[in-house]
């Protein structure tokens, strides 16, 4: 499994190279037909991961990529979850807050997941059960080695005790909605609340390292979106359910569209 990681982490550095290459240019901007943001450097980017990914013999699902029937799909026991640029958004404004996301996935569970910001030289990592932080932004490798933090959630988050205010929730730069605001509403009954704002996956990197304390996320995601923060979270010790019936998300469903989740600490 470490070697499978190993891959994935590979991959994810490269195409994060590759990405800012087309980052400090004047790059063209497409539109899909569900109207969402394109470049050529979600579409480079998956081709070097794939080009990792292939070696391992594992099917992939990845957004760049045109979906596999169901019919085949639902008989994989393992499979890559592939999105090669979250927060193409983000990207294209320039912000730096983009990610590429890679997950294992078992028996629809992620058992194992890394994202890697490029411009914040920031990479999350799964091994063994555990999650991991290394800042690779600049110096040798062995340096980036000594910068490897151990991520660890914070306990229960939304019980009055043993917490100090204020609770920090994470938000989206791109997708905060009503229902996430009632969300926020109905914390500050109880408690003082902050927002933190953040694009692409890094949201589930923030909850995972500690820097908030949950993440609601109530509006449309597809599994690529998700799976690798999900699993760097739950390696944390937090709890990705969904919101209607508290239950964990899955992957590699029919329909590769999430509900409604919550991000938070096991023991509500």
């Amino acid at each position: 499994m470490t070697n499978l990681i190993d891959i994935a982490i590979k991959a994810a550095l490269d195409a994060g190279s590759t990405i800012l290459k087309v980052y400090e240019t004047d790059f063209e901007i497409v539109h899909k037909a569900d109207a969402s943001p394109l470049t050529i450097a979600d579409q480079k980017a998956n081709a070097v991961i794939e080009s990792y990914l292939e070696q391992t013999q594992l099917p992939i699902i990845s957004e760049e990529t045109r979906a596999v029937d169901y019919a085949q799909r639902k008989n994989w026991t393992r499979c890559w979850l592939v999105d090669p640029l979250d927060g193409t958004k983000e990207f294209i404004k320039k912000n730096g807050e983009f990610t590429v996301n890679i997950a294992l996935i078992e028996n629809g569970v992620p058992i194992d997941g890394v994202i890697y910001a490029p411009v914040l030289g920031d990479l999350y990592y799964t091994e063994n059960n555990a999650a991991y932080k290394m800042s690779i932004q600049s110096g040798s490798e062995q340096e980036a080695l000594n910068n490897i933090q151990a991520l660890k959630a914070k306990a229960k988050i939304l019980e009055p005790a043993p917490w100090q205010d204020p609770i920090r929730v994470v938000g989206s730069r791109s997708h905060m909605n009503a229902e996430t605001e009632d969300f926020v509403t109905e914390l500050k009954r109880n408690h003082q609340t902050e927002i933190v704002s953040k694009g692409s996956s890094l949201k589930f990197c923030l909850v995972a390292e500690g820097s908030a304390h949950v993440y609601p996320r109530f509006a449309p995601t597809m599994e690529w979106d998700t799976g690798a923060g999900q699993a760097i979270c739950m390696a944390a010790g937090l709890s990705v359910t969904r919101q209607d019936t508290g239950e964990a998300l899955s992957y590699n469903k029919e329909n590769l569209l999430n509900p409604y989740f919550l991000v938070q600490s096991h023991g509500r």
